[in-house]
């Protein structure tokens, strides 16, 4: 029994393992993309600096700090910027409740001064993550974004959900 369970490992692990070749298409098709996507952050800004302009916003205008934490390098944060762009509900949503940011992290500038503060939770649950914050830069909420996924994308409602549930309640 234990011969036919390793056989099956074996073969299922040789099945899904991908030649150099097939590993170097998917690396050309992500550039591609990445190519075709607007690019949000900025990654030579002081995040800490613009935090604490975007808290004044957030005061003047009753609204909660959304930050968008990852970078141009990162397919998924382009996606996930691309999706809300282009989903009008979506777009209207943020527009509406939040002083939206797009925080970056990168090898370039990791951002250590703003993440001393709130921690990097991209570190351990991966980018894109959002974070929220009140109208007085305290963290009240992440939000990892796999949860957010829905298929090969985002899904609409998981991402209306959670940004229905971050408001300003008055």
């Amino acid at each position: 029994m234990k011969k036919i369970y390793l056989i099956c490992l074996l073969v299922s692990a040789v099945g899904f393992s991908q030649t150099p070749e097939e590993i170097a298409e998917k690396k050309r098709k992500i550039e591609a993309e990445k190519a075709t996507l607007a690019k949000p952050y900025n990654e030579m800004e002081d995040a800490d600096a613009k935090v604490k302009e975007l808290i004044v916003v957030a005061k003047a205008e009753n609204k909660n700090i959304m930050l968008q934490v990852g970078g141009n390098w990162c397919i998924w944060c382009l996606r996930l910027n691309d999706f809300i762009e282009k989903t009008d509900e979506l777009k209207r949503l943020v527009d509406k409740n939040y002083v939206f940011y797009h925080l970056n992290w990168s090898s370039k500038n990791k951002n250590e001064k703003f993440f001393s503060q709130y921690g990097n939770p991209g570190e351990k649950l991966g980018y894109p993550i959002f974070m929220v914050l009140d109208q007085n830069g305290k963290l009240i909420h992440v939000q990892e974004t796999g949860a957010l996924e829905e298929g090969k994308g985002y899904g609409a409602t998981k991402i209306k959900t959670f940004l229905t549930e971050w408001t300003v309640k008055s």
